[in-house]
C-alpha cells in the first residue's frame, strides 16, 4: 500500500482490508461469484451501470480475475467488495489519475439498500484514498435520475457541481450526468439538508411525492390558458417534456434543501389535482413562500384551500413535531386573481400589503401582487 505519495508512479498497490466495525471493504474472492451474479442481474444495477445484460457466471468469474489484475497493475481501477452482515453487499472502486485525483464508482445489491451501507463504504474508500494514495480530490458522477447514487454522494459530503449534458455513453445512447467532488479536509457529511417529502392527508386532499403518472396531468394543467395567464413564465405551448422537467426539478430542489414540493391528489383515486410547494428554504431561512396551481377540472372544489392549509401547517410546525419549523409563510397573489385570494383567506392567511407593479402577465399587462401571510403563533 502506498504511503502518501501520488498514485500512478509504477508502484504496486496491495489490497487493504478496511472496516468501520459494521461495513468492511476487502479484496474479491472466487467465492464471491454467485453473489456477484445476483447483484449484477438486478434491474436497477443494469439500468444505471454498464454491466453485461444478461450477467452470467462467466462474466462474474472474469470480473473477479480482472479486479486482481487491476490492483497488480498499479494504474487500474481499485475495486473493493463491500461486506455487510457477513456477506457481499456491493462494490466500490477508485480510479486514480496519478496527478492527485481519483474517480469513484459504486453499486449495491437490493438487500443492502436503504441501510447506510454504501455511505459507510464510500467514506472508508475516500478516507483511504486521501490518507494512503496521496489523492487530493475525489470526483463522482452518476446518470441524471440515479437518485440513489446522488443521495450517497450527498450523505458523504460531496458537492454536486451540476449537470453535464451527454457526458455518459450507456448502451448506445448519450446520457446527461451529475458531477461532484470532495476534497481533502472536507467533512464527510452533508453540507445542506435533503428535504424528504412527507405525505400529508385530510378528508378532501392528499399531498404526496410526484408519481410516474403525474406528468400528463401536469402538462394538461400548465398548458391551460388560465394557468398560463397567471403564471406567465410557463413555456407556451407546455409540452410533456416540460412536465417531465418540472417533476425532475422538484427533486433537485429537495436534494439542495431549497424547497419542498408535493403533488396535490384526490384521496379516492390518487389522480393529480394540482401542485404546491414551499420555496426559499435555503440557508438559515426562517420563512418561506407557498406557491401552487390547480388542474382545470379541480377548480372550485375547495381542493387548493385544503392543500394550502396542510402545507402551511407543516411549514410552521416545530421541527421536533415533524414540521419545517418556520416562523412565517407568505402567499403572493396577482391582483385580479380572485379565486387565489379566496384560497388564501379560507386557509387562514391575513392580507398584509401590496407589491406594486410586481408582475407582467401573459398578455403584457403589469399588475400588483397582494401579499398574505400566516405566522407560526397563529396556527
Amino acid at each position: 500500500m502506498l504511503g502518501g505519495g501520488p498514485f500512478g508512479q509504477g508502484e504496486r498497490v496491495k489490497v487493504p482490508t478496511l472496516t468501520d466495525g459494521a461495513v468492511t471493504l476487502r479484496p474479491h474472492r472466487a467465492a464471491d461469484v454467485p453473489a456477484l451474479v445476483d447483484q449484477c442481474g438486478d434491474p436497477e444495477m443494469q439500468a444505471w451501470t454498464s454491466v453485461p445484460v444478461p450477467f452470467t457466471r462467466a462474466d462474474a468469474e472474469d470480473w473477479v480475475r480482472s479486479r486482481a489484475r487491476a490492483w497488480a497493475a498499479a494504474d487500474g481501477e481499485l475495486t473493493f467488495v463491500i461486506e455487510s452482515e457477513g456477506r457481499l453487499a456491493g462494490q466500490v472502486g477508485l480510479r486514480p489519475d496519478g496527478a492527485g485525483a481519483a474517480e469513484i464508482g459504486y453499486g449495491l445489491g437490493p438487500s443492502a439498500r436503504g441501510r447506510g451501507v454504501m455511505s459507510s463504504a464510500v467514506r472508508l474508500a475516500v478516507a483511504w484514498a486521501f490518507e494512503s494514495l496521496g489523492v487530493e480530490v475525489v470526483h463522482w458522477e452518476a446518470h441524471v435520475g440515479n437518485w440513489g447514487s446522488r443521495r450517497v454522494a450527498w450523505a458523504c459530503g460531496f458537492t454536486v457541481e451540476g449537470k453535464v449534458r451527454g457526458r455518459c455513453a450507456h448502451r448506445g445512447e448519450r446520457r446527461d450526468a451529475w458531477v461532484g467532488s470532495i476534497r481533502v479536509g472536507d467533512a464527510m457529511r452533508p453540507s445542506t439538508p435533503w428535504l424528504d417529502v412527507p405525505e400529508l392527508r385530510s378528508p378532501t386532499v392528499v399531498l404526496r411525492r410526484h408519481a410516474e403518472a403525474d406528468p400528463l396531468r401536469v402538462q394538461e394543467a400548465c398548458d391551460d390558458s388560465t394557468t398560463r395567464h397567471w403564471l406567465p413564465e410557463l413555456p407556451s405551448p407546455y409540452t410533456l417534456a416540460d412536465a417531465l422537467e418540472y417533476v425532475e426539478g422538484r427533486e433537485e430542489q429537495h436534494a439542495a434543501g431549497l424547497g419542498l414540493y408535493w403533488a396535490v391528489a384526490d384521496p379516492a383515486d390518487d389522480l393529480l389535482l394540482g401542485a404546491i410547494g414551499v420555496m426559499g428554504l435555503g440557508g438559515s431561512a426562517r420563512s418561506g413562500e407557498i406557491g401552487y396551481w390547480t388542474h382545470p377540472d379541480a377548480r372550485g372544489r375547495g381542493v387548493m384551500s385544503g392543500a394550502v392549509g396542510l402545507t402551511a401547517r407543516h411549514a410552521l410546525l416545530p421541527v421536533d413535531d415533524g414540521g419545517l419549523g418556520l416562523l412565517r409563510v407568505l402567499l403572493r397573489v396577482a391582483a385580479g386573481n380572485e379565486p387565489s385570494v379566496r384560497v388564501a383567506v379560507k386557509a387562514g392567511f391575513t392580507e398584509v400589503g401590496v407589491d406594486r407593479g410586481a408582475e407582467r402577465l401573459r398578455d403584457g399587462t403589469v399588475t400588483d401582487f397582494r401579499r398574505f401571510d400566516l405566522l407560526a403563533s397563529e396556527l
